[in-house]
């Protein structure tokens, strides 16, 4: 379960880092440095995503060889929302590749390893790729929320984790 968090967090800094960028001027120093953190950033992400699937492969596996789940509307609904959201974690970022490739060759590096080309480049593709990545981010952000408002339980259960943390160690400091 921690992976699990572990990729919110990235995908989160993903989307944050997305966003700030993409509106900076192309004057600003820091904006290439921050394309390239989002690349790596995206291509980490993707491997950890990789090896999760196949991990979680491997469960389903076990468990349903043993055991078929009980096909109920809500189980329907859960499968289609998780496997929305998997979907969402490779696609966006392949339209990410998509956008860059097409605007510059050799310019998608993992924390400075140069990376070949997925797509090649064309400049009628970048905005194709541009619309693809931004599109699948914001429907993609969409499908996060309604996976919060599915667990709202488990989110709940967390805010009061970390408000009773939060109130402990400020009990901590006033003594």
């Amino acid at each position: 379960m921690s992976i699990h968090w572990w990729m919110s967090i990235g995908y989160l800094i993903l989307f944050v880092t997305g966003t700030f960028m993409s509106r900076l001027p192309r004057e600003v120093f820091i904006r290439s440095s921050l394309y390239d953190f989002h690349k790596s950033m995206a291509i980490l992400l993707m491997a950890v995503l990789t090896w999760r699937i196949l991990v979680l492969l491997r469960v389903w596996w076990r468990k349903y060889t043993k055991k078929f789940p009980k096909f109920t509307s809500e189980w329907f609904q859960t499968v289609a929302l998780h496997t929305s959201l998997y979907i969402f974690m490779w696609a966006v970022p392949i339209a990410g590749f998509l956008l860059s490739n097409s605007y510059k060759s050799n310019n998608v590096s993992f924390f400075g390893i140069l990376l070949p080309d997925i797509f090649p480049q064309n400049s009628a593709m970048v905005d194709i790729g541009r619309s693809l990545h931004f599109w699948l981010a914001y429907t993609f952000l969409a499908f996060i929320i309604l996976h919060t408002i599915q667990q709202i339980k488990v989110v709940r259960s967390l805010w009061r984790k970390f408000t009773k943390l939060i109130n402990f160690q400020n009990n901590l400091s006033n003594d």
